[in-house]
């Protein structure tokens, strides 16, 4: 099998890579740099010629998220994500041999921020218009928007195409998200966060693989699907399951402003911890996945075992 990867040379795509390599599969990554084969995430060039014959695409291109969320960050978030969608369908519109299947990177942060329910994909409340929370958190869903409707907006009748909105991939990778939340449990940081009620979802990267392994497989899914654990759970909870495996007692909590100052001062926004995405994947367990990493305690225990 041949998988192409635009934007692959993240975390997300290190961890698809290496796992469809030891499978014995090609994988070629689109991106910038030495190793990959080079594209601009904008414009048809001679990268497409990777995509015709291809079995997959898993498209993950995309401005980093984690950043002061300025203007002109907010620009580049949606326009790298829009672009790239855009070109990726041109690329499998044009193939003689399009690809069975993509897979189009989105986000758990398009749902509402919400305590009192989970959003799963029929009943799930697309965020925007909630009360009580900063207007420009609504940014981050018109960015999610409009990168599902490149996605729609392709036109690839041969190719099945499916909408992974991914909450936090856990892996052990080095400078990984569950890296960072690690590092801030040893620097007793690792507190409740304006009162840790807001839910964090996150993935197992096991379960992130054999989820995107399933739906490689089943041509009957295609549309919007949630690739999260099945439990998410209160970011106070989060923390403190991940403080005891770690061995660590004492955590400082930090108010809203807290988090809003420290955001600032490491460069990035605090709606990426005070927002809650409470996500489950209904669409996944409907067609009978089981999940390797169902709770996060589970999940630490092994992400630790493996750093």
């Amino acid at each position: 099998m041949k998988v192409v990867i635009p934007g692959g040379s993240g975390q997300i795509g290190s961890v698809l890579a290496r796992h469809f390599r030891a499978s014995g599969h090609t994988v070629i990554i689109l991106g910038r740099g030495e190793g990959v084969t080079p594209w601009d995430g904008k414009t048809l060039g001679p990268w497409a010629q990777e995509i015709d014959g291809a079995d997959v695409v898993v498209n993950l291109a995309g401005r980093t998220v984690n950043c002061r969320y300025t203007e002109e960050n907010l620009a580049q978030m949606m326009d790298s994500r829009v672009d790239s969608t855009r070109v990726v369908g041109q690329a499998i519109a044009a193939a003689k041999r399009p690809p069975r299947v993509w897979l189009q990177m989105s986000t758990a942060t398009i749902y509402a921020h919400r305590l009192d329910a989970p959003n799963d994909e029929t009943t799930g409340i697309i965020g925007g218009n909630e009360p009580d929370v900063p207007a420009y958190w609504k940014r981050s869903i018109d960015i999610a928007v409009a990168w599902e409707k490149a996605l729609a907006d392709a036109i690839t009748p041969n190719t099945r195409k499916v909408a992974l909105r991914t909450a936090m991939m856990m892996s052990p990778d080095r400078d990984g998200i569950f890296d960072v939340f690690l590092g801030l449990v040893r620097k007793r940081l690792g507190g409740a966060m304006a009162g840790g009620r807001q839910y964090v979802s996150w993935i197992h990267d096991a379960d992130y693989l054999g989820a995107t392994e399933l739906l490689i497989a089943r041509d009957d899914l295609d549309g919007a699907v949630n690739l999260a654990s099945p439990n998410p759970l209160p970011q106070r909870d989060f923390m403190a399951v991940l403080r005891e495996a770690a061995g660590i007692r004492l955590a400082l909590p930090a108010t809203a402003w807290m988090a809003r100052l420290g955001a600032w001062a490491l460069r990035t926004d605090a709606e990426l911890t005070l927002k809650s995405r409470r996500v489950i994947p209904g669409r996944l367990l409907d067609a009978g996945y089981r999940f390797k990493f169902p709770t996060w305690p589970e999940a630490v225990r092994d992400l630790l075992s493996r750093r």
